[in-house]
């Protein structure tokens, strides 16, 4: 009997432990699949990345919940033309890259303060008020200033917010401003064909007198002949207040007309009367609303990002007006990121970097140098120059794409994440941007959001379809840009600064930090590379005042621009 247990006993064990067994060796199973899974996806989009051709199984509906009421090209259009395969010195980071993306798709837990503004309370503590007044309005009566402003929509911008001051510290009358031809732009559009000017005269009455052409009488001048035409040699970079009331003063009291041209950056930043620099605000911030026609057009650009959400973003109604939905807090599902990606042939050449193109890619910048820099080619062969690698380090190059997308997923954004890229061209087209495109598929251009028929009446007006890149940047739940330098990304991040309530956070990297970072990719591990990536970028997300010699309409948080409602005080990271 006590044998017949013991056989038993030993046939249940050897049951069980062949149960373990199997049991065991169907968990190994699984796993073996699930990690063939991972290095098949990991090699599928490595694959991508490295490719020169199509971006394949890449949607041309942005998000399929759009499908029934968005209207999208069959095809995302081509970005560039693209060439030769791009050879990336990043393939290892973008592998690593590849994996950490594939492997959080289906976590639901991003960094906790990704999509929020860090330092909330500070920031939320400044509030806008420029367009407080406590003077009376100018007569205007010292004769009329006509300006034509050069250079894109954003300098452009700048231009006439800085021709206001000018015009309220002379007491002159302003004539509508003018927007110059530039062979670069090639672009005709006028003030009225981007900015309401009624509601620009009409915001500004209390300020300036404003008319839209100048009277009879004076149209029949030679203003060339009697010395009234002032060009941007005549006037030093930011001139200061002084110089008007000197040298143009006298001048617009004795011919009754002074017509700027050019007009680019020639009114400083500091120092300037309180009142003065507070008008420049109330013009950036107020004054300036762009056309129906853009509203509507950017409305449903930035409504198909949100994927037709029920509800308006913070600043929708100050961007578009009454084409903004009514205001609700939007759920995170329906948010998204714009990314300003400055690296066009004109930034990419100018900055004398080395982008691992070879020696074509030094031949193609060296011929473009020539016809468009002819200043920086003979200051280059003339001047020892720092090198490329000395340029990097300092952080002194453009973001490559490469670089880009390697920040983005460093800093924890999911794959699915919907992003808006704004810009024109991108230097090396679609090979170039195969990095992007492969690892944050919804990757999307005002192209790809509206259909032929609504962007035609837009596509040969540059500053125009800059006007949609800027609406829907700055309406954007983050926004991104690669080079602090650029015209947009400052106009961008200050007016978002302006009307945002410490609820819309921008990412500034810090290029010499980030050098430094991607000097090491042959060998850093990836969690060391987010680490580091998100110290370097949450460092330039401290809230601070304006500094002094700064300008206005990028750092509006001055008591000029706004007010706090508690002591600033600088706040670094930890």
């Amino acid at each position: 009997m006590e044998q017949k247990q013991q056989q038993k006993m030993h046939t249940t064990m050897k049951k069980k432990v062949m149960g373990f067994k199997i049991a065991s060796n169907r968990s190994r199973l699984a796993f073996g699949i699930l990690l063939a899974f991972f290095i098949l996806m990991n090699f599928w989009m490595l694959s991508r990345i490295q490719d020169s051709g199509p971006v394949k199984g890449l949607k041309s509906r942005f998000m399929k919940s759009n499908s029934s009421t968005v209207s999208l090209p069959v095809e995302l259009r081509k970005i560039g033309k693209g060439k030769k395969p791009h050879k990336t010195a990043y393939a290892r980071l973008l592998y690593k890259a590849a994996h950490a993306l594939a492997e959080n798709q289906y976590k639901s837990l991003e960094p906790k303060d990704l999509w929020l503004e860090p330092y909330h309370a500070v920031a939320a503590s400044w509030q806008p008020c420029a367009d407080q007044r406590v003077w009376k309005p100018s007569e205007g009566n010292n004769g009329y200033i006509m300006v034509t402003a050069n250079g894109g929509i954003n300098q452009q911008r700048v231009a006439v917010c800085n021709i206001v001051a000018v015009a309220r510290l002379l007491n002159a009358t302003l004539v509508i401003p003018s927007f110059m031809f530039s062979s670069v732009w090639r672009d005709i559009s006028q003030f009225g064909d981007i900015y309401q000017e009624d509601y620009f005269i009409d915001y500004l009455k209390p300020d300036i007198r404003i008319v839209k052409e100048l009277p009879k009488e004076l149209q029949s001048l030679d203003l060339e002949a009697i010395g009234s035409v002032v060009t941007d040699v005549d006037i030093g970079k930011e001139a200061k207040p002084s110089f008007y009331l000197k040298h143009i003063l006298p001048l617009l009291m004795k011919n009754r007309v002074v017509h700027f041209v050019g007009f680019g950056n020639r009114l400083a930043s500091d120092p300037i009367p309180y009142h003065l620099q507070r008008l420049r605000c109330r013009c950036n911030f107020h004054a300036l609303q762009f056309t129906p026609k853009i509203q509507a057009t950017a409305a449903l650009m930035i409504q198909r990002m949100r994927q037709n959400a029920s509800h308006s973003g913070l600043l929708d109604e100050n961007l578009v007006g009454p084409f903004a939905k009514s205001k609700g807090k939007i759920k995170k599902d329906f948010r998204y990121l714009a990314l300003h990606l400055r690296f066009e042939i004109d930034m990419v050449a100018h900055s004398l970097c080395d982008f691992g193109g070879g020696e074509e890619e030094k031949k193609e910048l060296e011929a473009y140098r020539e016809i468009h820099f002819p200043g920086l080619m003979e200051l280059k062969n003339t001047t020892k120059l720092p090198s490329p690698e000395g340029l990097k380090a300092d952080g002194l190059c453009p973001l490559m794409p490469e670089e880009t997308v390697l920040m983005l997923a460093g800093l924890g954004f999911k794959r699915d994440t919907r992003i808006f890229l704004a810009g024109a061209q991108i230097y090396g087209g679609k090979s170039r941007l195969n990095a992007l495109t492969s690892l944050f598929p919804n990757m999307v251009t005002k192209d790809n959001l509206l259909s032929p028929s609504e962007i035609e009446p837009f596509l040969n007006f540059s500053s125009q379809l800059a006007a949609l890149d800027f609406i829907t940047c700055t309406a954007s739940d983050v926004f991104a840009m690669t080079d602090s330098g650029s015209q947009l990304s400052s106009l961008v991040s200050g007016y978002r600064v302006y009307y945002g309530g410490g609820k819309m956070p921008t990412i500034r990297p810090n290029k010499r930090r980030l050098a430094d970072i991607f000097l090491k990719n042959n060998t850093i591990d990836w969690k060391i590379f987010e680490t580091r990536i998100r110290k370097a970028v949450r460092q330039n997300k401290r809230v601070f005042a304006r500094p002094v010699g700064r300008s206005v309409y990028r750092y509006p948080r001055c008591s000029e621009c706004m007010c706090n409602t508690q002591e600033a005080t600088l706040i670094r990271p930890r």
